[in-house]
């Protein structure tokens, strides 16, 4: 099968229950990374510094759009794969390119060098997250149709010499033929009894 989208069909229930699933794990790396960064190392990321080790409503914003993003992003994939040639790899290149572009923004933004890096490196480690799980839901969910079997390669049958002619496998009947080697032998047997009944009146 080649590469083409009109050639796949997709198991939609699959791909979407995994790109749910794909949603609850970013919105739980932004917290898990949130607690390390925040806990941890001291470092105030993505909520105010008086904000708890998980921070405030901003990060469970922040989560959520995780969330949507894998969302948004399983949508891409669904169509890619049901459409686009190659899908998988062009879900690849744009999901890594928009990773890249999370990681770098929080350097534009007015914040500690810390701050930016922690937020960069949670949202890279999100991305990656989000481009894998999604990977391996499409190759799961890609359901390839089945075309018709290849005709098999047509053999001569066995032959009898002298009787059976030479026919394709399709047409061997093996009770057929058996019954003309059975024939066959009986006409021997008679012309066998003929020679010899008059080879013993001539002697």
């Amino acid at each position: 099968m080649n590469e083409n989208g009109s050639e796949r069909a997709v198991d939609v229930t699959r791909l979407w229950s995994g790109g749910l699933a794909t949603a609850v794990v970013a919105a739980l790396v932004i917290f898990a990374g949130t607690l390390i960064v925040r806990g941890v190392f001291g470092i105030p990321v993505l909520a105010p510094e008086e904000a708890g080790h998980l921070g405030d409503a901003g990060t469970v914003g922040y989560a959520l759009m995780a969330g949507m993003v894998a969302l948004l992003a399983t949508a891409l994939l669904h169509l890619l794969l049901l459409s686009a040639p190659r899908a998988l790899s062009f879900f690849g290149w744009i999901v890594g390119l928009a990773t890249a572009i999370a990681a770098v923004t929080p350097f534009t933004q007015g914040a500690e060098l810390s701050s930016q890096i922690a937020t960069g490196l949670i949202n890279l480690v999100c991305g990656i997250a989000i481009a894998s799980l999604l990977s391996g839901v499409g190759r799961s969910a890609l359901v390839r149709r089945r075309g018709d079997r290849p005709v098999p390669p047509q053999r001569p049958a066995l032959r009898h010499e002298g009787v059976l002619p030479d026919i394709e496998q399709e047409e061997y009947d093996p009770t057929r033929y058996r019954a003309m080697d059975d024939d066959a032998e009986y006409e021997h047997r008679r012309a066998e009894e003929e020679r010899a009944r008059h080879g013993h009146r001539d002697i």
